[in-house]
């Protein structure tokens, strides 16, 4: 796409008609995170660069919305999403939309993951057996303040194992499956953290795509290491560093409500119509 888009608003939302209209001609593949400074579009595609997206910013810089904001996209073009909310209020718009099943207990957490493991497999059976499948249906796992939930998953089985358990939690053996096997499986997981740390252990390499804000520089050079030297950080709401490759865009991202995630992106009016 070469049209651009301005962003010297304080803020990029889907009621901007020019947002909307790039927004609407991308392909279902296509996740839009943000824009330029100059106004170009910075995605994510999900067939051709990776299917997983971390998103390690420190408080307040944004990681809940742009969750949010590429879950709806994903649910608008069709996929079913699992979304883990441990911090119970993060996503209460996904408690009740169709095609969302909502997580918030560590015991539902743990079950949910477990099943992700099943669903991939049987997907992975289905490829062998009669090869790609275009057709089958995305699966979204968002999974919010990952590390803490991690840490607390590794505790809950460690109350529930019994005798002959793998020590291993299943469910966060089945996390690290799916950023491993998930892209033939068409299963796009979306990680939020502010460390990054049990991610990283999980299988950082899988993540094509990065987007770091209000980190320290340690950090983005923890996780980015090859881009160097490693930028300042923004702290104006909303600005990030997306990472892919040996590139980091800044990116002003967008911004979808909870009712219009809620929605689907559904058409929006704007205040003034």
């Amino acid at each position: 796409m070469t049209k651009k888009t301005t962003t010297t608003t304080a803020t990029l939302r889907l009621t901007d008609p020019a947002v909307r209209e790039q927004l609407e001609a991308l392909p279902a593949s296509l996740l839009l995170i943000g824009f330029t400074p100059d106004g170009q579009p910075v995605c994510v595609d999900l067939d051709t660069e990776g299917p997983h997206v971390l998103v390690c910013t420190g408080s307040g810089g944004g990681a809940t919305t742009i969750l949010r904001t590429l879950t709806a996209q994903l649910l608008h073009h069709g996929s079913h999403a699992l979304v883990l909310d441990r911090k119970r209020i993060s996503h209460r718009w996904a408690s009740g939309v169709p095609g969302v099943t909502y997580c918030r207990d560590i015991a539902d957490i743990h079950n949910a993951l477990v099943g992700l493991r099943a669903e991939l497999q049987h997907r992975l059976d289905l490829i062998d057996q009669h090869g790609d499948i275009d057709d089958l249906p995305r699966l979204t796992l968002m999974f919010e303040a990952a590390d803490n939930t991690l840490h607390q998953l590794a505790r809950y089985w460690d109350t529930i194992r019994e005798k002959g358990d793998p020590q291993t939690s299943p469910a966060v053996d089945a996390l690290e499956y799916a950023l491993f096997a998930g892209r033939q499986a068409r299963i796009h997981v979306l990680v939020s953290s502010q460390v990054a740390n049990g991610i990283i252990g999980a299988g950082r390499e899988n993540f094509s795509t990065m987007v770091l804000g209000r980190v320290p520089t340690r950090t983005f050079t923890r996780l980015a290491p090859q881009i160097h030297p490693a930028p300042e950080p923004n702290l104006q709401p909303g600005h990030v560093h997306v990472v892919q490759g040996w590139n980091a865009h800044p990116t002003q991202v967008l911004l979808l409500t909870d009712d219009e995630a809620a929605a689907g992106i559904a058409a929006t009016e704007t205040e003034e119509d």
